[in-house]
């Protein structure tokens, strides 16, 4: 009879437990399982946008490659912008971007679309990230184009440390001083830029500049 009562104690201890915490206890596990499954439909969201993202740019990056693309510069112009638009968080639109810089560079010759684009990407990209040195690199060379030095040698001022890509920015800071008539600055320029290639790689187009501004190999 006492364990019948003290069965019967506890049950009643459980209610007035149950009484004082069940509902804090019910919007406890709510709480977790919004979390739980929240984050779950976020992961699913994110995986779905990814692949979304892959595809639009498959598609634009076919286009660029594509000889017979129908209205190629309005495809091109189209599926950066809707990369932009879309999924302007992700890496595609920023290699989307390059791809409809390089076309507005080298197939339509507007430098200065090619230099907004670029701005553009340029904001997106990670000040460590080795993406900003190629975005600064073509925004350079794009305003080199445009004839507008002085932006292109402050762009290539903005990169820092260059590590694998001295050469490139190197070379093209003498293109660019040499256009502007500073010979001497781009001797000094193209000089640090074989020095960056390394003793066994002096061959090609470096070296020619170098010659036309009096430069041997031996130098």
């Amino acid at each position: 009879m006492a364990e019948m009562r003290t069965e019967e104690e506890q049950v009643e201890a459980i209610k007035n437990w149950w009484k004082k915490n069940g509902g804090s206890l019910l919007t406890g596990i709510a709480v977790a399982l919004a979390i739980v499954f929240g984050w779950q439909a976020w992961q699913n969201h994110q995986a779905q946008q990814r692949t979304e993202a892959a595809n639009q740019f498959g598609n634009l990056l076919n286009t660029f490659t594509s000889e017979d693309a129908k209205d190629k510069g309005e495809t091109i112009n189209f599926l950066a912008t809707q990369l932009r638009e879309e999924f302007g968080d992700s890496a595609y639109a920023i290699y989307g971007t390059l791809i409809l810089a390089r076309y507005q560079l080298m197939e339509q010759q507007d430098a200065a679309a090619a230099s907004d684009s670029l701005k553009w990407a340029l904001k997106k990209t990670a000040r460590e990230h080795p993406l900003r040195l190629i975005v600064l690199s073509r925004l350079a060379r794009a305003q080199f184009a445009a004839e507008d030095y002085a932006s292109a040698l402050a762009t290539l001022d903005q990169a820092g440390e260059t590590g694998s890509f001295t050469a490139i920015f190197q070379e093209l800071r003498g293109d660019i001083l040499l256009a502007n008539g500073d010979t001497d600055g781009a001797r000094e320029a193209y000089l640090a830029a074989r020095a960056a290639t390394g003793l066994d790689q002096r061959v090609g187009i470096l070296e020619l500049k170098l010659a036309d501004l009096g430069v041997g190999e031996e130098a």
